[in-house]
């Protein structure tokens, strides 16, 4: 499958979107422990959208939801295009 081919696939854009949710709620639980040693969800969503932050946090967030999200797909959907070339 080609890149173009890929990124027209409802599939990839799915995977995509499943994987970089899971990476925002795994990376938002383990940057809350390092900071607050605890599960402290207020606090954390408080001091980082304090201060007109909002717009910022939002924009860093989603953008990092797509970019690790992009990227694990397209391994994925790489390594089973080769797979599937072996056999």
């Amino acid at each position: 499958m080609k890149f173009k081919e890929m990124l027209s696939s409802k599939q990839y854009w799915k995977s995509v979107a499943i994987l970089g949710l899971l990476f925002l709620v795994v990376y938002n639980v383990v940057m809350m422990f390092v900071d607050y040693g605890t599960l402290a969800f207020q606090e954390y969503f408080a001091n980082r959208t304090a201060d007109g932050k909002l717009v910022k946090f939002i924009i860093t967030q989603v953008a990092g939801m797509i970019v690790y999200g992009m990227f694990v797909t397209y391994g994925q959907f790489r390594r089973r295009d080769k797979e599937q070339l072996k056999k």
